[in-house]
């Protein structure tokens, strides 16, 4: 069964792929796109790097 109360992220290599496509692709749709996903997914810029900070340590 599924634990309900946990988050649930997008798996790490999207979300590295957004990180890329908001600060190096130099496509500014793309990187419109890449940080509304994290937002999306995150709530805030801030909590996407803190998540990206945490998986690092790991």
């Amino acid at each position: 069964m599924l634990d309900s109360t946990k988050v649930q992220y997008p798996p790490l290599q999207l979300i590295q792929t957004w990180v890329w496509m908001m600060i190096e692709s130099g496509n500014p749709e793309l990187q419109d796109k890449g940080r509304n996903n994290l937002i999306s997914a995150f709530g805030s810029l801030a909590k996407a790097n803190e998540y990206l900070v945490q998986q690092e340590k790991k």
